[in-house]
């Protein structure tokens, strides 16, 4: 097993639905990886996104202090397989410790602590999209892709336990 590093682009809204998309983008090989996650957790992955501090610690924040209270940090996170439908991750801390996590809060984790994201090889190629080349009819294309998208496009029809 391989992780490769990935870039967060942000969080989008797929349309007619508006459930909100968290894109990862991997540049070798050039993939995007779509995790459809909750409004809540979309509004915290913006805010640490963009490098915002709220007036009060929310619980990404919360839990960065936590660690760094017991002489640690968030060293980096890894999307590392799904179970069905639902994505799984783990942070991983620089004393070698692992912690199994949503995505979304590790990838908000992430940003907040500024730390690479690493998304396993085979889940990139299983549960990506290859990302078009830079030809700007191909860019428009794939974007008319993500707007129409839908997480059923994404089943298989094969679940392993």
């Amino acid at each position: 097993m391989s992780n490769i590093e990935v870039e967060v682009v942000g969080v989008r809204i797929e349309m007619p639905a508006n459930q909100p998309i968290l894109l990862l983008k991997a540049t070798e090989p050039a993939y995007y990886l779509p995790i459809w996650v909750g409004a809540i957790e979309a509004n915290a992955l913006s805010i640490a996104q963009r490098g915002l501090t709220p007036p009060r610690p929310m619980a990404h924040a919360l839990l960065l202090d936590t660690l760094e209270a017991y002489e640690t940090s968030l060293a980096d996170v890894t999307i590392t397989g799904r179970d069905g439908q639902i994505f799984l991750a783990e942070l991983h801390t620089n004393d070698g410790k692992s912690i199994s996590a949503r995505p979304s809060d590790a990838v908000t984790l992430a940003l907040t602590a500024q730390c690479p994201v690493y998304v396993d090889s085979e889940l990139l190629e299983d549960a990506g999209i290859e990302a078009p080349e830079a030809d700007e009819e191909e860019v428009a294309q794939f974007r008319d892709f993500l707007d129409n998208v839908s997480a059923e496009d994404f089943e298989t029809g094969t679940e392993t336990s």
